[in-house]
């Protein structure tokens, strides 16, 4: 993982901005553990603080970025729709607001690299079965290349298993299935949940 570098411009001044800054942190490193720029991680924490739409002057006045790595930073944010850019515009300049609800960013962060592993795996698959196949059956294979591509084919034939698994995973992420009747989430959705005046 990436040492933790702070792209904030300011360091924080009172309780509230300290605890932002903790979680803002927090989410950077995981997200960095998942291949995710711990900038851009740190910019989702902002967004996520801010929970309104922002322009990306805005959030350069946040970090310590130039207007090309931000927008590179928002479009990689918005791949996984961590982000999503608005149809209105203040100004002329595009708004972007961040997904605040964690189950939502679970479902679509996990769905779209889970999807993109499948896709290749299951294309270097599909492709290498049939030629490992016609090595097995062809009359000039020897026996020792023939027992290799038996163990290959087996191999192959068992991860393709998981990835046919894999995607009906992926397809319950995506339908909310796994989400259905949640009581943690029907509570954290609670406006009075966990409210530390009641």
């Amino acid at each position: 993982m990436k040492k933790a570098t702070s792209g904030l411009v300011k360091e924080p001044e009172n309780v509230r901005e300290k605890a932002r800054f903790q979680v803002i942190d927090a989410i950077a490193k995981t997200m960095d553990l998942y291949g995710v720029n711990y900038t851009f991680g740190q910019l989702y924490g902002i967004m996520f603080f801010e929970d309104r739409p922002m322009t990306l002057e805005e959030m350069q006045a946040f970090m310590n970025m130039s207007k090309s790595n931000m927008s590179y930073a928002v479009r990689s944010l918005s791949e996984t729709q961590m982000v999503s850019k608005l149809k209105e515009k203040d100004e002329r300049k595009d708004l972007y607001v961040a997904e605040t609800d964690f189950f939502k960013t679970f479902q679509a962060f996990f769905a779209t690299k889970l999807q993109r592993e499948i896709e290749v795996m299951q294309e270097a698959i599909q492709a290498a079965l049939p030629e490992l196949s016609e090595s097995i059956l062809a009359e000039e294979t020897t026996e020792e290349e023939r027992s290799l591509c038996l163990t290959d084919f087996h191999k192959l034939k068992h991860a393709a298993s998981y990835y046919e698994w894999l995607q009906h995973f992926v397809n319950g992420i995506r339908s909310g299935a796994y989400f259905e009747d949640n009581p943690v989430k029907e509570q954290a959705s609670s406006p009075s949940a966990d409210d530390p005046r009641t």
